[in-house]
C-alpha cells in the first residue's frame, strides 16, 4: 500500500514550493496530524561547522515540528545550479536508492509525508534522470504550484501536459503569491489553468509581506485554516 503524502513541484525555480510546502505541513501539524517532510535534493546548501545545510530542510521541518535528520534532506550539493551539475562539482552520484529508503524511513513515523522536489519536473538529477524519475519512484501524486501573472498559464498547462504523459497523477494547482490587487494577466490565469491543464486550482495563495519565511508559513496557514474550502484541498491531496 503506497504512503500518503504528496509531491510538491513547481512550474519554474522561484515559485514558492517550499514555503507551499511548509505552510501546508503547519496546517497538518495544527490539525494534530502527525506530518513528515523531505527535501531529498537541495542546491545551493550553505556551510555550517564543516557541514552543508539545507536551509529549505530547516524550514519544512520547523513547520512540521520535527528534527531536522539525515532522511529528510539525503542530498545536500553547494553550488546553486541544476542538482546534475551541482552533484558533479561535489563528486556526488545521486542515487534513487538512497532516497527511497530515506522516504521509507520516514513513512513508519508519520501519517502523511511533503516531499518537495527542486525545481520543476523536468529538472536533471543525474545524467538523464529528471525530477519527474523520483516523484514516480517515490509513487506520489503531484502537487504543481505556480505564479500568477503573465505566462503562467503556458508554464503550467506545460508541466501537468508533461506529467501526465509520464504517467504521474497530478493532484491540483496551487497559485502562490497572487498580489493584493492583481492585474488582468492574474485576474485570468487560474481560470484559464483551471480549464486547460486538466486537473483542479485548489487554492489561489496571497501575497505576503512577511520577510521572515517562518513567519510567511505562520500567516498562510492560519489564512489557510480559516478558508472554508480548506477541507475539500486537504481531501483532494489525501490528507
Amino acid at each position: 500500500m503506497a504512503p500518503r503524502g504528496i509531491f510538491v513541484t513547481g512550474t519554474d525555480t522561484g515559485v514558492g514550493k517550499t514555503i507551499v510546502a511548509a505552510t501546508l505541513a503547519r496546517l497538518l501539524r495544527m490539525k494534530g496530524v502527525a506530518v513528515g517532510v523531505m527535501k531529498p535534493v537541495t542546491s545551493g546548501c550553505r556551510e555550517e561547522n564543516g557541514q552543508l545545510v539545507s536551509d529549505d530542510a530547516l524550514l519544512l521541518c520547523q513547520a512540521a515540528g520535527i528534527s531536522c535528520s539525515g532522511d529528510v534532506a539525503p542530498y545536500r550539493l553547494r553550488e546553486a545550479l541544476a542538482p546534475a551539475e551541482a552533484a558533479k562539482l561535489d563528486r556526488v552520484r545521486i542515487d534513487f536508492s538512497v532516497i527511497k529508503s530515506a522516504f521509507e524511513r520516514l513513512t513508519t513515523s508519520c501519517e502523511y509525508v511533503i516531499v518537495e522536489g527542486a525545481g520543476g519536473l523536468m529538472v536533471p538529477l543525474s545524467g538523464g534522470v529528471l525530477v519527474a524519475d523520483l516523484a514516480r519512484e517515490l509513487d506520489l501524486p503531484l502537487l504543481v504550484v505556480a505564479r500568477p501573472g503573465l505566462g503562467t498559464v503556458n508554464h503550467t498547462v506545460l508541466t501537468c501536459f508533461a506529467a501526465q504523459q509520464l504517467g504521474l497523477r497530478v493532484a491540483g494547482v496551487i497559485v502562490n503569491g497572487m498580489p493584493e490587487h492583481p492585474g488582468l494577466a492574474e485576474q485570468g490565469a487560474p481560470h484559464q489553468i483551471g480549464s486547460l491543464c486538466g486537473a483542479p486550482v485548489l487554492g489561489i495563495w496571497p501575497h505576503c509581506n512577511e520577510a521572515d519565511e517562518m513567519g510567511m508559513v505562520e500567516e498562510l496557514s492560519v489564512w489557510l485554516d480559516g478558508q472554508a474550502e480548506t477541507s475539500i484541498v486537504l481531501r483532494e491531496l489525501g490528507v
